[in-house]
């Protein structure tokens, strides 16, 4: 660090205190390395995928819903193809799957919220989940008359999710102004949190039906309608490499959410 300091004539690091701290010109040649190590690692794809057809890496974003336990089987598959191209998986969460295509985090996206809110890829659907209003048998709701209204459930605090877009506007689901929220990173944590009482939210009616039949979850009726969430799989359209048209062919099904919940242990 010191040669390249001296070569170029710059000052990377402030050394005036106890530790070093990046300047301003080290902070842009950070950020612009990084930068080139990303293009670096894309023009390798690039070059792989025109000598083979088969890419180096391939990034798939996961909607946090999909359970990954049923992905196992397709990875497994996958690498019975004697391919060599490297997977990178990534959970994203509510509109964070179509924003990993829009900055490119990802290469293909399974569970991606909703239709595209932009053209330049293709999608298919892949399933609807119905969602479920729960709260624990602890929870102040749970004896409420139903149909619950908007400003009863407001009074409470919230579990909810927090969207993981970068650049896209991050989306919410099923809170009301002003609601005390806890956000967690995946609804692994929001069931946990709910089960114990600490919060309300909607649930997959899949993820939630176990909880409920054993007692520790009480489904409520509100007076809105009910709620679903439609789910694609997604992809960059000008992204023609082998290993992304595999998993394509692999999961191309309108039941796919469906199945990958059914195929979980209970």
């Amino acid at each position: 660090m010191f040669k390249l300091e001296a070569d170029l004539r710059i000052t990377v690091f402030d050394r005036t205190g106890h530790r070093a701290k990046l300047t301003d010109t080290g902070r842009v040649l950070l950020q612009r390395g990084r930068q080139l190590l990303r293009d670096a690692a894309d023009l390798e794809c690039r070059a792989s995928r025109i000598e083979t057809g088969w890419e180096t890496e391939l990034r798939i974003a996961i909607e946090t819903t999909v359970p990954f336990e049923a992905m196992v089987p397709y990875i497994t598959a996958f690498y019975g193809e004697s391919t060599a191209t490297r997977l990178r998986f990534s959970h994203e969460v509510l509109g964070g799957s179509w924003d990993a295509l829009y900055t490119r985090r990802a290469d293909v996206v399974i569970g991606a919220l909703g239709d595209p809110p932009f053209s330049g890829y293709a999608s298919r659907p892949i399933g609807t989940l119905e969602m479920v209003f729960c709260v624990a048998p602890s929870h102040p709701l749970a004896n409420a008359t139903a149909p619950l209204t908007t400003l009863q459930v407001s009074e409470y605090r919230a579990i909810a999710m927090g969207d993981t877009s970068h650049q896209l506007e991050p989306r919410t689901l099923g809170l009301a102004e002003g609601q005390e929220t806890v956000t967690v990173s995946n609804i692994d944590f929001k069931l946990r949190l709910q089960l114990s009482g600490l919060g309300s939210g909607f649930l997959p009616v899949c993820v939630a039906r176990r909880h409920i039949e054993r007692g520790q979850l009480v489904a409520k009726e509100l007076d809105t309608p009910p709620l679903s969430r439609s789910f694609h799989l997604a992809w960059h359209a000008d992204h023609e490499g082998e290993a992304l048209k595999w998993w394509v062919r692999q999961l191309d099904r309108p039941e796919l959410i469906s199945e990958m919940w059914a195929s979980v242990p209970a």
